[in-house]
């Protein structure tokens, strides 16, 4: 999960790798835009955070994807300005 969330206006989002593996994390909008890949890499594995600015977008609920291999995993969070 991210962390703070309601944010404003940037967010860390944390998480786990249990094995080397492809990695994407994806934000999109409560549409289904893509708004921006934030990983797109091979990663080992480990404990790894992501740091989301959300500056030039507007307040509202968006949703973000990790995926590793066969596991999708999509969460909510909210930016409040």
């Amino acid at each position: 999960q991210n962390f703070p969330n309601p944010f404003n206006p940037t967010t860390v989002i944390k998480y786990r790798v249990p094995s080397t593996n492809h990695i994407t994390l994806t934000v999109y909008d409560l549409l289904g835009n893509e708004i921006e890949v934030l990983i797109d890499e091979e990663k080992t594995s480990g404990v790894y955070e992501v740091k989301w600015n959300a500056e030039t977008f507007s307040s509202g609920v968006y949703l973000f994807q990790l995926k590793a291999g066969e596991f999708t995993s999509t969460k909510k969070m909210i930016l409040i300005k």
